[in-house]
């Protein structure tokens, strides 16, 4: 499989995810319930939130990499570039989740930790399309 089949089956099937997430959360909300709402919980909503926003539009990133590897002629998607996104989409919004589901005395648990090393990856993977992209002969 190439890299452009890879980030656009990667991308739609992470966008599915995320989208179901948001809709847990927003059954959560309507629902009331007390370990998602209750006052104490306001670092578990935020996580949680984080989670879907990023986890949404990184699997948008993925899709949008996909398509261009496959519009721009000449481009080719860079395999590191390639599995970098792909780990960001998947590490940095399990972060926040992660983060969220055990809260210490109002800060997020350990796996806000993986947040960092998702936005290097992102971080790397944008930068590094970015840099192909700017180096093609026109």
């Amino acid at each position: 499989m190439n890299t452009s089949d890879r980030q656009l089956r990667f991308g739609w099937r992470a966008l599915l995810a995320y989208l179901l997430l948001g809709i847990v959360l927003e059954t959560l909300h309507g629902f009331k319930v007390a370990w998602y709402l209750d006052v104490g919980h306001e670092m578990r909503r935020l996580m949680f939130t984080l989670a879907h926003a990023h986890g949404t539009l990184f699997a948008l990133i993925n899709i949008a990499a996909g398509l261009t590897a496959r519009s721009v002629e000449g481009f080719e998607l860079a395999a590191p570039a390639s599995w970098a996104l792909l780990w960001a989409a998947l590490l940095l919004p399990a972060g926040f989740f992660l983060g969220g589901v055990v809260i210490h005395e109002g800060d997020p648990g350990l796996g806000i930790l993986l947040v960092p090393v998702g936005a290097l990856l992102l971080l790397y993977g944008v930068g590094r399309v970015a840099r192909d992209l700017a180096r093609m002969k026109r």
